[in-house]
């Protein structure tokens, strides 16, 4: 759980030059963006973090990255989520490791986690 929380805020730092704000002090500079993460997030609140994250990428947007920010604030929620209520929706936290890579690599950020995982 620490090591995803570091990897999520140190991306955050790196990419978008985010101090200490916790996720939910941060901003997305795009409505629609915020928007669809309000979304997401409403479904892993209620237990679909499969479904969430499925919407996840079919929203990708390669050319906006508010949406990569958007995409890391969302495993950085999930990250927050206990164990109980990953395994009640069917998910892990290599799952959520994993997420954080694909969307990495969506936006030419491939091997960005090497540093942390390996």
């Amino acid at each position: 759980m620490r090591l995803i929380h570091e990897m999520v805020r140190t991306i955050l730092k790196l990419l978008f030059k985010i101090e200490d704000e916790t996720i939910e002090d941060l901003q997305l500079e795009d409505s629609e963006v915020e928007k669809k993460y309000k979304q997401l997030i409403n479904l892993a609140h209620n237990g679909k973090i499969n479904e969430a994250e499925n919407q996840l990428y079919e929203g990708v947007d390669r050319n906006n990255k508010v949406y990569l920010k958007a995409a890391l604030m969302f495993y950085g929620y999930l990250n927050e989520l206990d164990i109980d209520t990953l395994e009640q929706a069917n998910f892990s936290r290599d799952e959520i490791k994993d997420g954080i890579t694909r969307i990495l690599g969506e936006y030419g950020y491939e091997g960005f986690t090497d540093i942390f995982i390996n």
